[in-house]
């Protein structure tokens, strides 16, 4: 059993905890105008290849996370197509730094973030958009007084589901930016680095308590917040 001054934290340890959460945060409000837009047209649009996009939206969810970081190693990594022209005319480096784990965390979560906003796009009564219109409103106009409040509790879903998934992610990470103490090492790499090496039990213990610790407090924000905006939008 473990004591109380054995639970604490290490200063290293408190180093992966806030690089995770800077990791998931930046993933997740980075991912969330594209999953908006992702949403819209894959609940609403009408054109040639929708089905093509819907296949690549999920496809980080049936390929396996190793292949998913190799892939973006491929292209955003230095000798990379997308990753040299960074590189070389925006001075912007993806592999092996924390930035490219944000953007590996936010490629496994998108597919959950737009999969829980087009449910809710699906669920919006095109009558009351259809009425917004015939009292003059401008198609934006309608999108965003009613459209996007209606849409408020996928968004919140989505952006929660995106943020666990960020929090958690390993496979696509540490293939695409390695497992490095301070820029690259989030939460879960911490833990396979503690189950590695001898006697690293207790430091994988106490990281697998604050993993469950935000996971258990990101579900509670987002159902008072559900909560909260619904009862709003009833009142209105």
């Amino acid at each position: 059993m473990l004591s109380w001054g054995q639970l604490a934290l290490t200063p290293d340890e408190w180093v992966a905890v806030r690089l995770s959460l800077l990791v998931a945060g930046v993933a997740t409000l980075a991912s969330l105008p594209f999953g908006i837009v992702i949403s819209l047209l894959l609940a609403r649009g009408r054109f040639w290849g929708k089905s093509a996009l819907n296949v690549i939206v999920h496809l980080p969810l049936i390929l396996p996370p190793v292949v998913t970081g190799y892939m973006l190693l491929i292209l955003f990594g230095r000798r990379g197509p997308v990753g040299a022209f960074l590189a070389e005319h925006l001075g912007i480096v993806l592999s092996f730094r924390w930035t490219g784990a944000a953007l590996a965390s936010a490629v496994m979560g998108f597919p959950l973030m737009v999969r829980a906003m087009r449910l809710s796009i699906e669920q919006v009564d095109r009558k009351l958009e259809q009425a917004a219109g015939t009292l003059g409103a401008s198609p934006l106009w309608v999108f965003t007084t009613v459209t996007l409040p209606l849409m408020v509790p996928g968004i919140i879903a989505g952006m929660i589901l995106g943020f666990a998934k960020a929090i958690g992610e390993f496979g696509a990470t540490i293939t695409f930016v390695s497992n490095i103490p301070g820029e690259t090492q989030t939460l879960p790499s911490a833990i396979y680095t503690f189950t590695q090496v001898p006697g690293g039990d207790t430091g994988a213990f106490r990281l697998t308590l604050v993993a469950i610790a935000i996971a258990v407090l990101a579900l509670l924000a987002s159902e008072i917040l559900a909560r909260r905006i619904g009862r709003r939008l009833d009142i209105e």
